[in-house]
């Protein structure tokens, strides 16, 4: 493959490390792949006139050129920011009529919202910063707003969640273009915790789910994160509250925002995603040390929530070190 081109669109008002996370991760790739004579990616950034942006928080950013002499890029990247509303309608314009040109589009946070005003998302899946997923969902119907994965695929266009997502889409793109050893190196280099699959949610259950008020329920929140493989019926959690189930169920629903059954599937499933990308543990294992009984219960598990079995999840997902020590 030789080198992409990577054209980064710049405005007044642009979150910074939506646009510095990405072009870091192109950037680094060429330690390992491609070469100095054929780097795997050539980043520029463009604005309307090619003047000089005051991102968010002031900090002052000069593009490589103006937006109006940019030849179509291989990737176009549209970060976010609080300036997006009040963009200049020029951009719209420039995304409207280029975008459709160029082979891949990636938008980061709310760099989505501009995406959608130029018609580019018009009946596509797409997400954004959690914060202005209902307001993208409100403001523009026609675009399917999906409002868990950190980020999503649809065709040529990608769109994320939060600034640090952008990363998690920039390493998921270079994996395309040069594999998942490559990947694996740059999450390494940039001190990525894990290399985060795009239907991971935004949240982990234990920030999403609000916690308890009251002092039995909220301790039942915290042992049922410690014990996983216990009998985490309601009729046995609400014994530990000291409430009847009814009772139990009722209060859990309105304190935590979700039932006591769906709350502990999402702790099972967030656990054995960890143990599987983290630790060298077969799936019978885990599945016992989660609380699945059995591996083919948590099959069905995943298979629900995220499409695809713990076998394959690993194999995608697992950290280069747990997939060697499995080879050995």
């Amino acid at each position: 493959m030789g080198t992409q081109s990577v054209l980064v669109v710049l405005f007044d008002g642009v979150l910074p490390l939506d646009v510095a996370g990405p072009v870091d991760v192109f950037s680094v790739a060429a330690r390992f792949a491609g070469s100095t004579d054929t780097p795997p990616y050539v980043v520029r950034t463009a604005s309307l006139g090619g003047e000089a942006v005051r991102s968010a928080g002031g900090l002052q950013l000069v593009p490589d050129l103006d937006l109006a002499d940019a030849e179509d890029p291989d990737l176009l990247l549209v970060p976010g920011g609080p300036g997006v509303g009040d963009v200049d309608s020029r951009l719209v314009t420039w995304l409207r009529e280029r975008a459709p040109h160029v082979r891949r589009v990636m938008s980061v946070c709310t760099g989505t919202y501009l995406l959608a005003r130029a018609g580019l998302l018009d009946g596509r899946r797409a997400t954004t910063h959690w914060d202005s997923c209902d307001y993208l969902a409100s403001r523009f119907p026609e675009v399917l707003v999906d409002p868990v994965p950190i980020f999503v695929r649809d065709g040529p266009i990608s769109t994320s969640a939060g600034a640090t997502a952008g990363v998690d889409l920039a390493i998921a793109l270079v994996e395309e273009d040069y594999g998942r050893a490559v990947a694996h190196e740059i999450a390494r280099l940039l001190v990525v915790y894990v290399r985060r699959p795009g239907n991971q949610a935004q949240f982990s259950v234990q920030l999403s789910a609000q916690v308890a008020r009251s002092d039995p329920l909220r301790e039942v929140q915290y042992w049922v994160a410690a014990n996983l493989a216990s009998d985490l019926s309601v009729p046995a959690l609400a014994q530990r509250a000291g409430l009847s189930p009814r009772q139990f169920a009722r209060a859990f629903g309105e304190q935590v925002g979700m039932t006591p059954g769906r709350y502990v599937d999402r702790l099972r499933l967030e656990a054995a995603q960890r143990l599987l990308t983290d630790t060298r543990d077969g799936v019978i294992r885990i599945a016992r040390a989660c609380g699945y009984g059995t591996a083919e219960a948590m099959r069905l598990a995943f298979m629900r929530e995220l499409d695809v079995s713990p076998t394959e999840y690993r194999r995608r997902y697992a950290k280069s070190s747990t997939l060697h020590s499995e080879r050995r």
